[in-house]
């Protein structure tokens, strides 16, 4: 570490050099493989969200006013059933999976063996916390950063902890990088994780850019990030040279399809749950815009209308259940989106603002053009716009046009749509009937396509994220046959060409010498 005249201690990547081998010493000598060592790592996590709930709901007021019951539901939970899970399950995870064999090498067994990668980098996001690059475009790529990693926010400990509790429970060592943007957060699992965790083995480190850069430069036998797609790229470039595998967990904007004949008041309550319920909009799978048909966007606004205000009252300004937005820079990309002149004259509900607060109140905006900011980047925030269609079916050909979402929704009652909707759009995950709630399910895989991500994870999902399949085949000295050996002869050829196949018909037929 460098040390400034100020006598601070610099993370730069001399430092990321030192941290990067004494994990892989530590990782050489086996500690982390134990059945014993995971179980005990995990169960420390949920004695720490147990024993510092009301710290951990404090941090995430202090970084986004992030109400209490989105906090301990959202986040804490959905961390210790992560960790509950993987507890329970771990040792059918481990065990070697029996795989068949064939004629080729009799007599033999096969199996599929479940190998920690290593050593892994795991780069969070500010919205959740608790859920090579060369040294001449270090500043360029800092700017970059900087200036956009406000444009993905989701759920601070889930993306911290739940890709934590994968690698853990995978056998691995790790460094975990919270997001600055979210200081008190990420400054709590500074203080937490080495006293609750084996520091050994999984390091934490806190800092901005310089930091996570000095990290790129180290050699990791994984990458795991959460953000967007332009930072993406750029840890993808970093990994490129070391040919180190990711997984990128991204965004997009998610569309919500809406049909005629549903119950219009139960889907306004799962849109709105959806999307500022989970940090007021600033989550990865919240939904951006909203497509339904001319004839029913009247009654949706008019029902969206009434379900907001009935949830957050008539100033929801001063709503203790709604999140403020994450920073300045995020909250005037927000407002240029909506004085942008094309999209200034489409709000039907809300548009208030408290900037000094950081407040953005609930907004509705109809018959937004396609060509208008709102429209081109993620919204990440309280914003909904809403696009109409003449029919239903053509709200495929607006999502195809775009890049693919992480999520996607559809709200009908309709067999053949819900079909076509499958087979038309492409998704991360989808939805049918409600927002969000697959991120809940971990028995599916929650991950993007695209450019909304790469590789899954939850459940097993998580643990196969960090694992390595190695293919184990077991011989003994017996059965061993010459045919394989040279000189080769055309009756070995014919013999090793049936074995190939694997069909005991063929392979007789070559022995007996028919063909």
């Amino acid at each position: 570490m460098a040390t400034t005249e100020e006598g601070k201690t610099v993370f730069d990547v001399e430092a990321a050099n030192v941290l990067s081998k004494e994990l892989r010493d530590v990782f050489a000598s086996g500690k982390t493989r134990s059945y014993e060592w995971r179980i005990s790592q995990l169960k420390s996590i949920v004695k720490m969200c147990d024993e510092h709930e009301e710290d951990i709901a404090d941090a995430l007021r202090q970084d986004l006013s992030k109400p209490q019951l989105e906090s301990i539901v959202y986040e804490l939970t959905m961390v210790k059933n992560s960790c509950t899970l993987a507890i329970k399950e771990l040792k059918h995870w481990m065990m070697p999976e029996k795989a068949k064999t064939s004629l080729t090498t009799f007599p033999s067994s096969a199996e599929i063996m479940s190998e920690p990668l290593g050593v892994v980098l795991i780069i969070s996001a500010w919205n959740y916390p608790f859920l090579y690059v060369h040294r001449k475009v270090l500043n360029f790529i800092a700017f970059i950063v900087h200036a956009i990693t406000t444009s993905l926010i989701s759920l601070f400990l889930v993306l911290s902890l739940d890709p934590l509790v994968a690698a853990i429970a995978a056998g691995n060592a790790m460094v975990l990088k919270p997001s600055e943007l979210a200081p008190a957060s990420s400054s709590l699992l500074a203080k937490l994780l080495p006293k609750y965790l084996d520091c050994c083995s999984i390091k934490v480190v806190e800092g901005a850019v310089s930091e996570t850069c000095a990290l790129l430069e180290q050699k990791w036998d994984k990458i795991f990030y959460t953000g967007n797609g332009r930072v993406g790229r750029i840890v993808m470039a970093a990994a490129a040279k070391y040919l180190t595998p990711v997984v990128l967990e991204l965004g997009g904007k998610s569309p919500v399809v809406v049909d005629s004949d549903i119950d219009i008041q139960v889907a306004t309550r799962r849109i709105i749950v959806g999307k500022w319920g989970c940090n007021n909009g600033q989550a990865c799978i919240s939904p951006d815009y909203i497509i339904t048909t001319k004839d029913c966007a009247e009654k949706l606004v008019d029902s969206l209308k009434k379900e907001l205000e009935a949830f957050y009252g008539k100033n929801p300004l001063e709503s203790k259940d709604l999140s403020r937005i994450v920073n300045s820079d995020h909250y005037a990309r927000l407002t240029n989106l909506l004085d942008e002149d094309k999209v200034s004259g489409k709000i039907v509900y809300g548009g208030e603002r408290n900037e000094a607060n950081l407040r953005i109140a609930p907004t509705i905006l109809l018959g937004v053009p396609q060509n208008s900011l709102i429209m081109k980047e993620e919204i990440f925030g309280p914003l909904l716009p809403i696009l109409t269609v003449s029919k239903i079916e053509d709200s495929f050909d607006i999502i195809n046009s775009g890049t693919k979402p992480l999520a996607a929704y559809l709200f009908t009652n309709n067999k053949k749509l819900k079909q076509q909707f499958l087979m038309s759009v492409s998704a991360g995950g989808v939805v049918i009937n409600d927002t969000a709630l697959h991120l809940t399910v971990h028995s599916l895989p929650f991950g993007g396509v695209g450019e909304s991500g790469m590789g899954s994870y939850h459940g097993k999902f998580s643990f196969d994220a960090f694992t390595h399949k190695k293919a184990v085949v077991y011989r003994s000295f017996v059965g061993d046959a010459s045919v394989r050996y040279p000189p080769y002869t055309r009756g070995k050829l014919r013999l090793m060409r049936a074995l190939i196949t694997g069909n005991v018909w063929t392979i007789l037929r070559a022995l007996l010498g028919w063909s």
